[in-house]
């Protein structure tokens, strides 16, 4: 992949999901739970926190201004589609 990808929509799915799709056409659900540690993710932890999510840059952002590449977003949701 030549292009950094980027998030074009997301859905909340439960918990610490989120159902991602990107500009090429791919989609994925990642889990997020077992990102969410060290201090700019702490407050994620809380479900309610946790859905505030939005999309700048191409990328999941939320208020407290913890983001997630979108390189490794695109990279984990293609790992949840494969089989």
């Amino acid at each position: 992949m030549s292009a950094v990808p980027f998030v074009v929509r997301a859905e909340y799915r439960g918990t610490f999901s989120v159902h991602l799709v990107f500009q090429d056409g791919t989609e994925g659900t990642v889990d997020f739970e077992d990102w969410l540690e060290g201090p700019i993710f702490e407050p994620l932890r809380d479900a309610a926190f946790f859905q505030r999510f939005s999309i700048e840059a191409g990328t999941l952002v939320w208020p407290n201004g913890a983001d997630i590449a979108p390189e490794t977003l695109y990279e984990t949701a293609k790992l949840s589609t494969a089989v």
